[in-house]
């Protein structure tokens, strides 16, 4: 055997100890933040804990709070009529509104962060109307969408829609607008069309933006709907939250409390997860 074959075979081989390496620091990697996560649930719960020692009675402890949501979990899709229903069933109608809302919220704010951000006229005729409705509470637009929908539920979606807008639009408009002069000359000389340059250039530059506003979005849905769906007392896990509290079950409120929480926290992890696969783009 020459000297050539016996570098090709083992030039391969070679790899495997560099590839061992990569292994074993992933690994360790995902240990660490495991190890820090399980820490932080371990600091929560015992913060938890001495709060409910402090407030007696009045707020269940850890225990009787998992012990319900182990109660809750293990017969999630039960219907025994519409003020009886599972805890499954009840996420699943606050996710339908969410999405629907949310959706409806990224179909409009996208394009119009677009316009912003590639008109400075459009941009300063918009953003004074950005700036007036985005600070309005969430619940101060329920009644205008019972007023134009005659329906609690679909203005739940309304709700939704009208604060999820804002976070993306902005973080929309300002990804576009910050594209480098110096793209924006190259795609110039090239005379690029106005799709080939909103698809080679444009989007690419600004989509960690949009998905970073995105992100934000789903946070802000996810926290009104459980305002708006105590006011609409139709469904969905707001309507559990204030049914629960109506009947006295605080440990049923603190599981509902943990499961909008960690419903919130994958949501998040998906769209973060999102944003790192695009991160490429900035």
């Amino acid at each position: 055997m020459n000297q050539a074959e016996m570098e090709r075979i083992g030039a391969p081989l070679g790899l495997a100890p560099a590839l061992g390496g990569a292994v074993l620091r992933r690994l360790r990697a995902i240990g660490i933040n495991l190890g820090f996560t399980a820490g932080g649930l371990l600091l929560l719960l015992a913060i938890w804990w001495i709060l409910a020692r402090i407030a007696g009675k009045d707020l269940p402890g850890p225990t009787p709070a998992l012990a319900q949501l182990w109660t809750l979990l293990s017969n999630p899709f039960y219907n025994h009529g519409p003020n009886d229903q599972g805890i499954g069933l009840q996420m699943g109608s606050s996710l339908q509104r969410v999405f629907s809302g949310f959706g409806l919220g990224c179909a409009v704010a996208i394009p119009v962060g677009v316009f912003m951000g590639a008109n400075s006229t459009v941009h300063r005729l918009t953003d004074p109307i950005v700036q007036i409705l985005r600070p309005v509470s969430p619940l101060a637009w329920f009644p205008i969408g019972l007023a134009a929908f005659r329906s609690a539920g679909e203005a739940t979606v309304f709700v939704i829609f009208i604060t999820s807008l804002w976070p993306t639009m902005i973080n929309t408009a300002f990804g576009v607008g910050s594209v480098p002069a110096d793209y924006k000359n190259v795609a110039r000389v090239f005379r690029f069309s106005t799709w080939k340059y909103f698809t080679r250039v444009l989007l690419p530059h600004s989509m960690g933006h949009i998905v970073t506003g995105l992100r934000l979005s789903m946070g802000v849905a996810w926290m009104v709907i459980v305002a708006a769906e105590m006011l609409s007392g139709s469904s969905g896990i707001g309507f559990f939250v204030w049914n629960s509290w109506n009947s006295l079950s605080l440990p049923n409120v603190m599981s509902a409390i943990l499961l909008i929480g960690a419903t919130g926290l994958l949501l998040d992890r998906g769209f973060y997860v999102l944003q790192r696969r695009l991160s490429y783009a900035e």
